[in-house]
């Protein structure tokens, strides 16, 4: 394309198009913990964009963007966001937002919290409760045996345990 036929305006913000960060389809369970971390993470966002709201080059235009578009996914988030009391579940089967021990087949005993989608992080034994592993747990009691469906080969587990705690 010639060069004659390009707005300034478009050589000033090429590379700053920021896509919108997908919003689930899926309800947007949250446990209070993660209705907490969805505040916490909006405050920060928002401190940093006035911050940012200060300078105004093109990497930190860029930046600016990102913040804005993140502060928007996560408003939205907290908007649409059912909050569950764990203390109101049924403490005999495992439901949003439990803590469950399963014993595998070695003996190994493994935890897991059932989360929201925002809050799963599986550093920390967190699962989205449509992951597969918490689709194999939710509706289940101690001592039940579930399959978990894994890429390189299905693994039984034993739920040992269930608590629900804020």
């Amino acid at each position: 394309m010639s060069r004659a036929f390009v707005k300034e305006d478009d050589l000033e913000h090429a590379g700053i198009d920021v896509p919108e960060r997908p919003i689930s389809s899926e309800k947007n369970y949250v446990t209070p913990n993660g209705h907490k971390e969805l505040e916490v993470k909006i405050a920060i966002l928002e401190e940093e964009r006035v911050k940012s709201s200060l300078n105004s080059d093109s990497i930190l235009k860029q930046k600016k963007m990102r913040l804005e578009r993140d502060l928007r996914y996560f408003i939205n988030r907290l908007e649409s966001a059912i909050l569950v009391n764990p203390h109101q579940q049924d403490k005999k089967k495992v439901l949003f937002s439990a803590l469950v021990d399963v014993e595998n087949e070695l003996g190994n005993i493994l935890n897991f919290q059932i989360v929201g989608e925002d809050e799963a992080n599986v550093k920390i034994n967190k699962i989205a409760y449509n992951s597969p592993l918490a689709k194999a747990l939710i509706g289940n009691s101690v001592d039940d045996e579930v399959v978990w469906k894994k890429p390189l080969g299905n693994e039984i587990l034993t739920i040992v345990n269930i608590q629900y705690k804020l």
